[in-house]
């Protein structure tokens, strides 16, 4: 910037003007209008010297413009690809501040291997987080990331088995660094369990020992799936804290009851974690006698040392005595609340502590063996679970009366959930198909029965002590585990999983996991101001283009930009950057704590 001295209307004019090259020619751009030099006069000795200095001093404060020549007539090379990511300089931020490098490093130094370890992971994690996709068309996309990925095809698919060894290991060393830098309830961990389906027609063979004696089913089989499809699958739990933070996570076959993956996580969590006790939030299919007796053991006033559990209870599926105490409407209580939209709500619930005699195996594995348990149960109704359980209801009743008038349209597999209300539904053992000639109708008497106890949902748990209030919100917490199933299986779209062998698919959901756990934190840390979503489209459209020499062209800004630029102390505004200024963002940095928005 400097003065410039001018003529209008025969007059001397005084300006600040910008110097700048556009094209290969030298223009000008005024940045202030200063007066008449025969006005300025009247208030500064030497107006001409005042601004000259003013000039000066506003220069040695600005920080240096350096400009560069474009050459508006250049053609682009075939196949030029000159567009990369900056947005993942925010999840590196969380990778570094985990220490994951570290971790990866540390391991590499035991190892006979040529290819980095840490520079595979770390790819497959931004890939994941941002362009989800096959490990081969990660490979092939690595060039979309500022740095470089030197290394081959055949070394990722090597160093996933090496992901698998240390998956147990990264997700205690996670756990330690998440508990630093945000703090963990330990206490509380909500568990469940989905699955990821293999485009594959055949199912992994079991090993058996030379006695005939099952050693370890086929980690790819078929078994209840939850999108309902045919194919094999592999099943993954999820343990999150509290926070909504996944803790740790473990896989087994698609051919074993998820109702036993319980124990060997938790049994593993606090084992390496050192964790003193933790209350598992589970839904009601973990709800079995084993697990409950696991976690909490007889439960009576004198035990003590254990862990405990909150647990959904199936109203339809449970005893008698409990059906006919949940519909007994005369000692409810009817609580006054606010709800998150301000508004007055009735809070319909009544608890009660239980003895309640359960089945256990014995050592031949029948379940003959009684024992009374202490428990905690709560029950509330709700008119809108009410309308939601009336109306699913309808919808599938729609489908069971299309499937008696035409019962050539489906198979086993097509009329789940419609068979359950159907009379003397029959399949073929071969083909699934629904055989000619059966006269089907629908069950009235369990469509009425079931009826009875719309918009009843039940809760029981170890924690005697706790009130209904604080059972149903604790159980509440389990829709956060729900939705990071979603997230892994839409927005980092973990299924179909294109890997045959066993280490290799742990791997990837090692990676998955990864993925999650740092898109929580940076959740947490925007103190969830923003959705998934939206993050994720901010930083995909976080990306610049190669403009001449070292030089990047960005153009794209928004909130959560601004908000990361806070957090982790970092200048995204920049219209153009040069290389050097790129690198300095993605250096790995060092431990800290960050703050978040609040």
């Amino acid at each position: 910037m400097y003065l410039k001295k001018s003529i209008s209307n025969g007059k001397v004019y005084l300006s600040f003007v910008q110097g700048y090259r556009q094209n290969g020619k030298v223009k000008q751009k005024t940045i202030e209008k200063l007066g008449y030099l025969e006005d300025l006069e009247k208030i500064y000795d030497d107006p001409i010297s005042h601004f000259k200095a003013v000039a000066n001093e506003r220069n040695l404060a600005e920080p240096k413009v350096q400009s560069i020549e474009i050459n508006t007539s250049q053609l682009l090379e075939d196949h030029t690809s000159n567009r990369k990511n900056l947005g993942y300089a925010i999840p590196k931020c969380i990778y570094s501040t985990l220490g994951i490098h570290n971790f990866f490093q540390n391991k590499q130094k035991h190892l006979y291997v040529s290819f980095n370890l840490n520079s595979i992971f770390s790819m497959l994690v931004y890939n994941r987080f941002l362009f989800p996709a096959s490990k081969k068309k990660a490979y092939e996309d690595r060039n979309n990331f500022f740095e470089p990925f030197n290394f081959s095809l055949d070394d990722v698919y090597r160093a996933l088995g090496h992901f698998a060894t240390f998956s147990d290991q990264l997700q205690k060393h996670l756990h330690e660094k998440v508990s630093m830098l945000i703090g963990r309830d330990g206490q509380l961990g909500y568990y469940d369990v989905t699955n990821y389906y293999f485009e594959i027609p055949y199912n992994d063979e079991n090993e058996y020992d030379d006695q005939g004696n099952l050693k370890k089913k086929g980690f790819r089989q078929k078994g209840p799936s939850k999108e309902h499809r045919p194919d094999p699958i592999v099943q993954m739990g999820l343990l999150m804290d509290s926070n909504g933070i996944p803790m740790a996570f473990n896989t087994f076959s698609g051919g074993e009851s998820e109702k036993t993956s319980l124990i060997p996580i938790i049994r593993r969590v606090k084992k390496d974690y050192t964790l003193d006790r933790i209350i598992t939030v589970a839904d009601r299919g973990l709800n079995t006698s084993d697990n409950t007796v696991f976690l909490s053991g007889v439960n009576d006033d004198d035990s003590k040392g254990h862990d405990g559990y909150v647990y959904g209870q199936s109203v339809l599926g449970a005893d008698k005595e409990f059906k006919e105490w949940v519909l007994k409407t005369d000692d409810y209580l009817h609580t006054k609340e606010i709800d998150k939209h301000g508004e007055d709500v009735l809070f319909t619930h009544k608890s009660r502590v239980y003895a309640k005699t359960i089945q256990l195996k014995d050592q031949k594995g029948s379940r003959s063996k009684k024992m009374t348990i202490y428990q905690k149960q709560m029950v509330y109704y709700s008119q809108k679970y009410a309308d939601k359980q009336k109306k699913e209801r309808e919808l599938v009743l729609v489908k069971a009366k299309d499937l008696i008038a035409n019962p050539g349209r489906y198979t086993r597999a097509t009329s789940v959930g419609a068979a359950g209300y159907i009379k003397n539904i029959q399949f073929l053992k071969d083909t699934g198909e629904i055989p000619d000639g059966i006269t089907m109708f629908l069950d009235y008497e369990k469509i009425e029965a079931e009826e009875k106890y719309d918009g009843y949902y039940a809760i029981v748990t170890s924690e005697k002590h706790l009130t209904d209030k604080e059972i149903r919100d604790i159980y509440k917490g389990l829709w956060e585990i729900e939705e990071s199933f979603k997230v892994i299986k839409s927005e980092f779209k973990a299924r179909p999983v294109h890997l045959r062998l066993e280490n290799h698919i742990k791997a990837h959901f090692l990676i998955c996991f990864v993925s999650l756990l740092i898109m929580r934190v940076l959740e947490y840390l925007m103190d969830k101001n923003y959705s998934i979503k939206q993050i994720r489209n901010s930083l995909i459209q976080y990306s610049c283009s190669h403009l001449d020499q070292n030089y990047y062209l960005f153009d794209y800004r928004d909130d959560v930009l601004k908000a990361a630029e806070k957090i982790f102390d970092l200048n995204l505004s920049n219209k153009i950057m040069a290389a050097q200024e790129i690198k300095k963002i993605l250096q790995y940095k060092n431990e800290v704590n960050y703050t978040t928005q609040k």
